[in-house]
């Protein structure tokens, strides 16, 4: 499969990167800074900003999925750069969408009706960061494309385990941490998976 990864030099991105070169596919990454990324077989980087949209259609074409590992960066940079990668994703024709967001717009388990980070289940001061991923959720939700959104809890660094659970649109209750490794390691999986098509999907242990 040829696939863009925005975010490859993240910590999440760039472990799903490696998934997706040791699966042999063709991966392209759109980064600000090339030198983070270490060239080898089957890697096609490219210098850009995820929020300009000339950068975005001369990556997108050819590829047949996209992954979004892109944080925040107390930036607007996710809500910016999503109307261009659906517009793109369009234009090139263009389904299968994963992207990484948070726990915090998952639905509530004690408030239904509201997203966790708008409840007393988040113990999150700042809302900043949900606040774009809610965004970046509602331009998906709109669209037409084949979108997952994998939303990790509290978020280590570690190599991915296993024996985590997931759970379509909530968080696993109790569930208090994922491994940046695991996280990577799920987000990569869904790309030839329909199971959570449409849909958040709350990831921990």
């Amino acid at each position: 499969m040829r696939i863009l990864i925005l975010g490859a030099t993240g910590r999440v991105g760039s472990l799903i990167v490696e998934h997706a070169l040791r699966y042999e596919h063709e991966v392209t990454a759109l980064v600000r800074d090339p030198g983070k990324v270490r060239a080898r077989e089957g890697l096609t980087v490219n210098k850009g900003n995820a929020c300009n949209a000339a950068d975005i259609r001369r990556v997108m074409e050819g590829q047949q999925a996209v992954i979004s590992a892109l944080n925040t960066d107390k930036t607007t940079t996710l809500s910016d750069s999503m109307p261009i990668i659906i517009d793109a994703m369009r234009e090139f024709g263009i389904r299968r969408i994963v992207t990484v967001g948070t726990a915090g717009i998952l639905q509530s388990r004690t408030e239904p009706e509201l997203l966790r980070y708008q409840s007393s289940d988040s113990k999150r001061k700042s809302t900043r960061a949900a606040e774009e991923h809610r965004r970046v959720y509602e331009l998906l939700q709109a669209s037409e494309l084949d979108w997952t959104i994998v939303c990790p809890t509290y978020l280590p660094d570690g190599e991915a385990v296993g024996g985590y659970r997931v759970e379509r649109d909530r968080l696993p209750e109790g569930g208090e941490r994922i491994t940046v490794g695991d996280t990577a390691q799920f987000a990569y999986g869904q790309l030839e998976s329909r199971e959570y098509v449409g849909c958040r999907v709350g990831i921990a242990y």
